[in-house]
């Protein structure tokens, strides 16, 4: 039996419909907040990434899925979504858009990890990103959008961590720290963060080994040698939370594994799946454009690792998710399977959904289904319904049973869902 390649996963029925709600919720917020959808390639030039993700992070040095093609060409799956949001950027020319320019994005990404529980070679990412504006007020918005979205999931316990990472003049004196405060216990560290010491000893403080962990916390701050402007930056960023009542947090040894961010970064970090496990993680990019190719434009965004988010979705937005709210369709004898898919379509049509029962099953066999996958309601239609017309509706929540003429039943229905749902 062939099977799918390892770190990868089928979703399957029911779990796909959290999928969608997720998904619709950010369509909804992000477009709320001004954003459009963008769409790249799932596969780009290595190129792409080597000089935006950064040549010394673990991304670029031993997680990127990348092949030449038939002419040699150097292709990478996508491993983030920012670089190529970048590029695209530059290479359609939208800098004749009005800025600042708000756009979303959500789809698969490619690591090569370490296959494990609730980590995949191939996974999904929600992205927001808005270029074009350099103001503490931007970093604000990008963060006021990513809460309200998860408030609309339902989340209250969720921690933004946020940091100053200064800019990139800064970054060359907080290395030359970072080599001095950690050389002396380089046996201590492990042999990754050993080569990293050398190569970008910023990636030490994003190890997840715990002897690393226990190192970098006496390692020195960004803001110990960062510039004023990125402090005052981050400072005004934080007023901005705290006028909105967005709960954070100060973490002086968040650097994130993208070598492109600078001044404002930030993670969130969900307590069900502790604090090495995050969520979603963004922040300011100014000079990836340009170190693309473009022009000197700001950036600041996030993204958000859906596969984690799913499985810690609060249980009551979940629930409604899951429930069955669809009408299922019985036809009781040949003359209602010969009118049963008109009148499905009709209602369809009107905003009910419909499953009809076209495998034959008897009302007895079709009411346990009914009970066992969480139908809203039943709607039998046998000679008398035709006759009549009308259909015999049975509401499960409630265990009642009554005649809907059939012009009514979009109507009742929407009634029905309009009211609280119930064990179903």
């Amino acid at each position: 039996m062939i099977q799918r390649p390892r770190g990868t996963r089928d979703l399957l029925p029911p779990e796909v419909r959290l999928w969608q709600a997720v998904e619709g919720v950010a369509r909804d917020v992000f477009s709320a907040f001004g954003a459009d959808e963008i769409r790249t390639p799932v596969f780009e030039a290595t190129e792409l990434f080597v000089r935006s993700v950064g040549e010394t992070t673990d991304i670029v040095h031993k997680e990127m899925y990348t092949f030449p093609d038939r002419k040699g060409r150097s292709l990478t799956l996508r491993p983030e979504g920012t670089a190529g949001v970048a590029r695209a950027w530059i290479e359609n020319g939208l800098s004749d858009r009005t800025h600042p320019l708000r756009l979303y994005y959500l789809g698969p990404m490619f690591r090569y990890e370490r296959a494990q529980h609730g980590r995949y070679r191939q996974f999904s990412q929600i992205g927001l990103e808005v270029i074009g504006a350099d103001t503490p007020l931007a970093d604000a918005e990008v963060l006021a959008a990513m809460h309200e979205f998860f408030l609309r999931l339902g989340f209250d316990d969720l921690v933004i961590h946020l940091n100053n990472l200064g800019d990139p003049e800064d970054r060359v004196r907080y290395q030359e720290a970072l080599r001095t405060a950690l050389a002396p216990r380089r046996s201590e560290l492990c042999s990754d963060c050993q080569r990293r010491l050398d190569e970008n000893p910023l990636r030490i403080l994003d190890c997840k080994v715990p002897s690393c962990q226990a190192v970098a916390a006496k390692a020195p701050a960004m803001d110990d040698v960062a510039g004023e402007a990125s402090r005052q930056h981050v400072l005004q960023v934080e007023e901005q939370l705290a006028r909105l009542g967005i709960p954070f947090v100060r973490n002086p040894r968040l650097v994130r594994g993208l070598d492109y961010y600078l001044r404002t970064v930030f993670e969130v970090i969900s307590p069900k799946l502790g604090e090495n496990t995050v969520l979603c993680g963004g922040g300011r990019y100014d000079r990836l454009i340009a170190d693309l190719g473009g022009p000197a434009i700001p950036g600041v965004g996030f993204a958000i690792g859906e596969d984690r988010l799913i499985k810690v979705l609060p249980a009551a937005f979940r629930e409604a998710v899951l429930a069955k709210s669809r009408l299922y369709l019985v036809p009781l004898g040949a003359a209602a399977q010969g009118q049963v898919l008109e009148l499905a379509r009709s209602w369809v049509r009107e905003g009910v959904p419909v499953e009809v029962e076209v495998s034959g099953r008897s009302l007895k066999a079709a009411l346990k289904r009914a009970d066992r996958e969480g139908f809203r309601a039943v709607a039998m239609l046998g000679e008398d319904e035709l006759r009549a017309g009308s259909v015999s509706v049975r509401e499960l929540t409630a265990g009642s049973q009554i005649s809907v003429p059939v012009a009514a039943l979009p109507g009742w229905w929407h009634k029905l869902i309009a009211g609280p749902v119930g064990k179903h």
